[in-house]
């Protein structure tokens, strides 16, 4: 097991040798063709949004009000309990919507948004659906949704885009006259013919959550309208010209004013009123369901359970106000940002910053970027999307901390250069700085210190502190630095390089204190001590000996520098 550490510390050795701060460059390349091809293909971290969007947005502290004017009118548990000893069991004769609608419009609403899809005859009730076709045409705010399928289905139908009105050319004369769509339209002519109409189908991401809200679809060149914009394009309000919007969430379920449909049915028709004559006037009214047993339930961010009904309503609130969310997103941004951050990462660790300050500036910079993203969300209509790049700088700085790791262990436990375990000795070479100043140090100077000495050597070496501050013992040797240099014995190379390199630090020791913040006129000693590591002995008893042999030589030889 000894023989294996060895082995793998002379190979970090050597691989880290080689590489050297190289590799932080190779790896910021590597990142970079991932990033690319992860645009081009796979389009994983540009869509890594869902999750992170999800738990913001859920989490606002600042979210927007629903509109007031909007209720929605439910017909949930209570009502099938309530109208089934008169009506039987749901789908209820059309009769009763008719009712509905009549009286609802006595009371002058703004519009009224049917979340309920039509789609057959009522054949036991023809008179029903027949009243109900009446009440339909002498309204002029009543909508209806229809059913938009699977365009592999287009070929099968014989519904053509200019036969629904409010369906139009997305550009003059470049939709195509033949193409056929695929649509359950309601059975009520009054309810097409009024233009009145929009697809209300609500489709979920990739993971089952809706987050969009289609505004209108482009097939074949036509642009079918969803029944939040056509209430949008009836009402007056600016509406985007944008397929998709992200939802811009009011809060948990039942954010919106809810009646009960049988409550409001049975107070309209009858004498007695109990509501509001007014209740609805100058409202947006939504009719639709939340019960279970009529399956029109949805996941979305604010909860796993949520009303299809109360979905429409918030995508018509959208449209009202045009707050719907947008995110700054798309190949580009994503691409761009993303090599900024592993480029800036890059060159932290090439240009060997402080490890302690380059762990809390990294960590304090990718916390920054998703409270930007937060923060902005809240005050903002605006969705920054940092995930994805975030994501691929954290995947940099793990792996290159990781490498930095292992490169100061491999050093630590075999510094040697040009050393094979079968061959020749090996040499070390101890240099002890000493920094004779009247105040001992602080440990920034010191690790400054510390950074400028690695950075100014060439070979591989290790470089050690004591602190003048310390206490017992230790605190005799003063604010010291010790670099050492272990190489091969042969051939002779290896031991002139290395001293080479400590003459050259030696001639720029004056210059470096200065760098570091000291007085110019701060004095400092230094010497070097050469010794010989025998492989049969243990390696921690001679580097003690070396080191106390380098500081005996420091104190009665040590050339002494003054400060420049």
């Amino acid at each position: 097991m000894a023989r294996l550490k060895l082995l793998v510390g002379q190979w970090l050795a050597q691989a880290t040798r080689k590489l050297r701060n190289n590799f932080y460059l190779y790896l910021a390349a590597l990142l970079t063709v991932f990033v690319l091809i992860d645009a081009g293909i796979f389009h994983v971290g540009e869509n890594m949004r869902q999750k992170a969007f999800d738990f913001m947005v859920r989490s606002r502290l600042v979210a927007p009000e629903p509109d007031p004017d909007i209720v929605i009118v439910d017909i949930n548990e209570a009502s099938l309990a309530s109208m089934a000893k008169d009506y039987g069991r749901y789908p209820w004769p059309r009769q009763v919507f008719g009712e509905f609608l009549e009286n609802v419009e006595a009371q002058r609403p703004k519009a009224v948004v049917f979340d309920i899809l039509f789609s057959d005859a009522d054949i036991a009730n023809p008179d029903s659906d027949a009243y109900f076709n009446e009440t339909i045409a002498a309204t002029d705010n009543a909508f209806f949704p229809f059913v938009r399928l699977s365009k592999d289905q287009d070929p099968l139908s014989a519904v053509k885009p200019a036969m629904i009105p409010g369906v139009t050319e997305k550009l003059p004369g470049r939709a195509d006259p033949n193409a056929t769509l695929a649509v359950i339209l309601p059975h009520f002519p009054a309810a097409i013919d009024s233009g009145r109409t929009g697809f209300n189908n609500i489709d979920p991401d990739k993971d089952g959550i809706v987050r969009e809200y289609g505004l209108y679809r482009d097939d074949y060149g036509w642009k079918i309208p969803s029944l939040a914009l056509s209430v949008g394009h009836a009402l007056g309000y600016s509406v985007p010209d944008t397929p998709n919007v992200l939802i811009n969430w009011r809060g948990k379920p039942f954010a919106y004013r809810y009646v009960t449909f049988s409550e409001v049915l049975l107070d309209m028709t009858s004498r007695e009123k109990k509501r509001p004559e007014n209740e609805f006037e100058g409202k947006i009214v939504i009719i639709g369901s939340t019960a279970p047993s009529l399956f029109d339930l949805k996941a979305t961010p604010m909860a796993r359970i949520y009303p299809g009904v109360e979905i429409l309503a918030t995508a018509v609130d959208n449209v009202k106000h045009g707050d719907y969310l947008h995110v700054w997103r798309g190949a580009l941004s994503y691409v761009l940002f993303s090599m900024l951050l592993i480029w800036l990462t890059a060159a932290a660790f090439y240009r060997q910053a402080d490890r302690d300050k380059l762990n809390r500036i990294f960590s304090s910079s990718q916390i920054g970027l998703i409270v930007i993203s937060y923060v902005t969300i809240n005050v903002t209509n605006t969705y920054i999307d940092l995930s994805g790049p975030i994501l691929w700088a954290i995947a940099y700085f793990s792996v290159a901390k990781v490498y930095a790791l292992a490169n100061d262990l491999a050093l630590q436990r075999w510094l040697a250069f040009g050393v094979k375990l079968s061959e020749g000795g090996l040499r070390a070479l101890v240099m002890p700085i000493l920094v004779e100043s009247e105040e001992p140090l602080g440990e920034a100077l010191l690790k400054k210190l510390k950074r400028r000495i690695e950075l100014g050597c060439k070979t591989p070496n290790t470089v050690d502190v004591l602190k003048g501050s310390q206490s017992g013992i230790w605190g005799l040797f003063g604010d010291m630095a010790v670099v050492s240099w272990t190489y091969a014995e042969t051939p002779e190379e290896y031991g002139r390089q290395a001293a080479q390199d400590a003459d050259q630090l030696a001639r720029h020791l004056p210059s470096i204190l200065i760098d570091i913040g000291l007085p110019g006129d701060t004095k400092v000693r230094y010497t070097l001590h050469p010794g010989g590591l025998a492989g049969d002995r243990s390696l921690a008893n001679q580097w003690r000996g070396l080191f106390a042999q380098a500081v005996i030589k420091l104190e009665y030889e040590g050339e002494n520098r003054p400060g420049e």
